[in-house]
């Protein structure tokens, strides 16, 4: 078994003649939270995408614990063990926070399509929905519709429906994307505590988070990863500075 969570191998990906993606390599340790940045149109939303199986490689190779997972579809990803949250949220806004959640369970528990099992009978579900629940502070909106939850409630409840699953990578998009400092703040230890013993990876334009959640930043730049280090060191790195800001300020101040 290999070490390593996830890795990118010299992975490409073009649309049309525009080649987006130019060679990226990265390597994630399992446990590890690593945090990708770059400015506006660098890559990371597509790189996002390949990883999930989104969008389909040009070339090059994704492994997921070892395994390649290139030419999968996204649910054929899932089932390994990889489940990804999107920039905008993607919960079930007509259902109750319990019903996403109860949903959300149903594959890693081993149930499958079926027109014999009534879900209100099925005790595990319920109670692996039920602590998930507690686990993002939600239990008080039970049996609120989603589309009827703040933001950063509702950003909440995605988090909890993608480590609902019980997989063991997780891809965050821009998880506090939109929230106040004391809204992003609760996400941050939300995030911390929902990921102890797996392995995370994130988009993030917040460099407070960034700097206060992850183990490795990875600094992707025109499609390749130009750094893949600890935060102390990212801040230091020279070619990182010149990517953010011609290299007159600290990586943590850029947007």
């Amino acid at each position: 078994m290999s070490q390593f969570s996830l890795e990118l191998k010299d992975v490409r990906k073009s649309f049309g003649s525009a080649e987006i993606i130019r060679g990226a390599n990265l390597q994630v340790t399992k446990g590890e939270r690593v945090a990708i940045i770059g400015p506006n149109g660098a890559g990371k939303s597509t790189l996002f995408n390949l990883i999930s199986g989104r969008f389909g490689i040009s070339s090059g190779d994704i492994l997921l614990h070892g395994q390649s997972i290139a030419g999968l579809q996204p649910y054929e990803i899932n089932r390994r063990g990889l489940s990804r949250s999107f920039q905008i949220t993607n919960i079930f806004h007509r259902l109750s926070v319990y019903e996403n959640l109860r949903c959300a369970v149903l594959w890693s528990l081993g149930y499958r399509y079926s027109f014999w099992h009534r879900l209100n009978a099925l005790k595990d579900v319920h109670q692996r929905a039920v602590a998930i629940m507690e686990e993002i502070g939600l239990t008080a909106r039970r049996n609120v519709t989603a589309g009827l939850l703040t933001y950063a409630e509702q950003r909440a409840l995605e988090i909890g429906i993608t480590v609902a699953g019980g997989a063991e990578v997780i891809l965050l998009d821009e998880p506090t994307a939109g929230m106040s400092r004391s809204e992003s703040d609760a996400a941050v230890e939300l995030i911390r505590k929902m990921t102890v013993n797996k392995t995370l990876l994130m988009v993030e334009h917040d460099m407070s988070v960034v700097f206060g959640l992850a183990d490795k930043i990875a600094v992707v730049v025109y499609g390749e990863v130009i750094a893949c280090d600890t935060p102390q060191n990212i801040r230091h790195n020279q070619a990182v500075k010149d990517a953010y800001l011609g290299g007159h300020a600290p990586v943590e101040n850029a947007a």
